[in-house]
């Protein structure tokens, strides 16, 4: 993939979190301190690309562990499938989110300030032995907020969230945030909760599940 088509989908998601609406202050903040890192890879099905993107969170997780900053985040923007379904998109979200993991886990244990069983309350997605929050974008979602032009995985490290949280201002962030994303999407999020009340799995997608839904991850970390 070319540079000028790397710089194409990264000026369009910038733009993205820049517009006035754009509920997530948190990302505003990491755009304005040139925060943001982003890869650009083809379709999300396809699995040729899970290496670049491991090199590309390793590298993340390096930059963040280094920075004396808060507010750091990693963009995987995929150019397919253009008109994913819910559905389709939350499929595709748990293979990437899988294969990924899979292969860190020859290399890394689990992050051990988190739980690597997605039904636990207390479970975050783990590379580098680095814990994450993941939000997934498309066009397709329910979510207005989520709607972004290509398929995104957005990678925050669970650890930034604990640190506002022990400066006490992750209430007041998260609160304007959901302020925010009801004014621009007409209603809270339903999938939403607070970390430690239910497992943030259900916030990945931006799907709304129903009490069937059990999440087909399943770590190969050694215990």
């Amino acid at each position: 993939m070319t540079d000028e088509e790397q710089n194409i989908e990264t000026t369009e998601y910038l733009d993205f979190i820049q517009n006035r609406d754009f509920p997530c202050v948190a990302a505003k903040t990491a755009l304005t301190w040139n925060q943001i890192q982003t890869l650009v890879v083809d379709h999300m099905a396809c699995p040729k690309d899970d290496a670049a993107i491991l090199q590309f969170l390793y590298d993340f997780v390096d930059t963040y562990r280094q920075s004396e900053k808060l507010y750091h985040s990693a963009a995987i923007i995929f150019k397919g499938p253009e008109h994913p379904t819910e559905a389709q998109f939350d499929e595709f979200l748990w293979q990437r989110l899988q294969a990924v993991s899979n292969l860190d886990a020859q290399r890394y244990g689990y992050d051990k300030r988190v739980v690597a069983d997605p039904a636990s309350p207390d479970f975050s997605y783990s590379l580098k032995e680095e814990a994450f929050f993941v939000i997934g974008l498309h066009p397709g979602s329910s979510r207005p907020a989520r709607q972004f032009k290509y398929p995104t995985l957005v990678f925050n490290a669970h650890d930034q969230f604990e640190r506002i949280r022990a400066a006490s201002r992750y209430d007041k962030l998260r609160d304007t945030i959901r302020t925010r994303d009801v004014a621009y999407s007409g209603s809270i999020n339903p999938m939403l909760e607070d970390y430690g009340q239910a497992s943030e799995v259900y916030q990945y997608s931006g799907k709304a599940y129903d009490q069937a839904w059990k999440c087909p991850f399943l770590s190969q970390h050694a215990r």
